[in-house]
């Protein structure tokens, strides 16, 4: 059985911004890989994949990967992307479909917002003149919407609360902690939020509406923390936007230039077999000779943009929320630290996603709990250094770890 990482990505937008798009660009990969288990996959959920550059190069062996594909010595790992129905304002208090999409959002620790860049889709999605709406009003609705419904939710039976953290004195970490804990907040978080704004040390039954909504938006950021899909910079509009939009939030948000479009046709000519194109490349080659001109003319403005932008930005905006806003790491388990196989000989089979700070013994539990129970120390099978099992692991190790029998 493969192993397997659990990393999920929201996909969230307002309607008619590219988001379908960007979710069908992201999840097509034509490779047919075992059976990826994934507890439950709803029709509202897919497999899209972060990419980096795989071990197998570095210590120059053939691998035979089965939880993740490689492609030229790039290794692409399975990421859950959680397609959010599109968001319209006042969603929070239930329009459009709301609250149901909101409950999409719970398990998923990073939010891509895909924002039409263009400005052609007003408020509520409809087709408008491109650069005729400000996409900044899009990011800024966006963080509010998933705000207003985390306020509501710490709002609901604001007296109960108060109740018991002032009176019953119960710590009010936990209080909060139980309040948010189907949304995957840590306490950790929780604790950040309030400390930062300084209401660690308030009465909760001092706290104004401004302290509540305060809170939830610095936990928001914490716990639900966004990247900002810059899409359709096909569209000439899209520029002057994009460079506004880096230097009014560029300090508050990552933002990619993205065009969904032109990926969903490079992973669609790639699957005719009209070009060679690794999802994450800046350039891909034609292999067909049978192209029309409008098929070469339109592969050609791809390219132009690809050259200009470094690539569409869909892989690029997978990578920036796994890598760089979760910060996790990808380390390779080998069960045999000198080929750098597992025990039945496939050469580098699975890699898994993990924390940042995780270390052996984390990596032991990703494995297995029997094995997190019994294990005395790791080796790093690149150099052969020990590790003890609170060692912190790091991108792109390769690692044996040792039992007691």
């Amino acid at each position: 059985m493969p192993l397997q990482s659990h990393v999920q990505i929201g996909i969230v937008g307002k309607p008619n911004v590219g988001k379908s798009t960007f979710f069908a660009a992201a999840t097509m990969i034509d490779v047919k890989i075992a059976p990826y288990p994934f507890t439950t996959i709803e029709p509202n959920v897919g497999i899209g994949y972060v990419r980096i550059p795989c071990v197998c190069r570095d210590l120059g062996v053939k691998d035979n990967p089965r939880n993740s594909i490689c492609i030229d010595g790039n290794r692409f790992i399975p990421v859950e992307l959680i397609d959010v129905a599109g968001l319209v304002p006042g969603a929070w208090q239930g329009r459009g479909l709301g609250n149901q999409f909101l409950d999409h959002l719970r398990r998923a620790p990073v939010l891509i917002h895909v924002v039409d860049m263009a400005g052609a889709t007003d408020e509520e999605g409809r087709l408008v003149k491109p650069g005729s709406h400000d996409p900044l009003v899009d990011i800024e609705f966006l963080s509010n919407e998933v705000t207003m419904w985390m306020v509501q939710m710490l709002s609901k039976d604001w007296d109960k609360l108060v109740r018991l953290v002032d009176y019953a004195k119960k710590p009010l970490l936990d209080v909060l902690y139980d309040r948010f804990s189907g949304l995957g907040i840590t306490q950790a978080q929780i604790s950040d939020a309030l400390t930062k704004l300084g209401l660690d040390k308030k009465p909760l039954s001092r706290w104004s509406g401004d302290d509540v909504k305060g809170f939830v938006s610095m936990l928001r950021e914490l716990s639900k923390p966004m990247v900002i899909a810059a899409n359709k910079m096909d569209i000439p509009e899209a520029e002057d936007n994009y460079k506004r939009v880096i230097k009014e939030v560029g300090n508050r948000y990552r933002v990619i230039p993205v065009s969904a479009d032109y990926e969903l046709a490079l992973r669609r000519a790639a699957k005719a077999n009209l070009i060679k194109y690794i999802p994450g490349d800046d350039d891909f080659e034609v292999i067909s000779n049978n192209l029309t001109k409008a098929q070469r003319d339109a592969l050609e403005r791809i390219r132009d943009f690809m050259h200009k932008w470094g690539g569409t930005g869909v892989i690029k905006a997978l990578n920036t929320a796994v890598f760089d806003v979760l910060g996790m790491i990808a380390v390779y388990p080998v069960a045999d630290e000198r080929r750098f196989t597992d025990t039945e000989g496939n050469v580098l089979p699975d890699v898994l996603l993990l924390p940042k700070d995780a270390t052996v013994l984390d990596l032991a539990r990703e494995i297995h709990s029997e094995i997190a129970e019994r294990a005395i120390t790791g080796v790093d099978a690149i150099t052969g250094k020990r590790l003890g099992v609170n060692s912190r692991l790091w991108h792109r190790a390769v690692v044996k770890i040792y039992i007691s029998k």
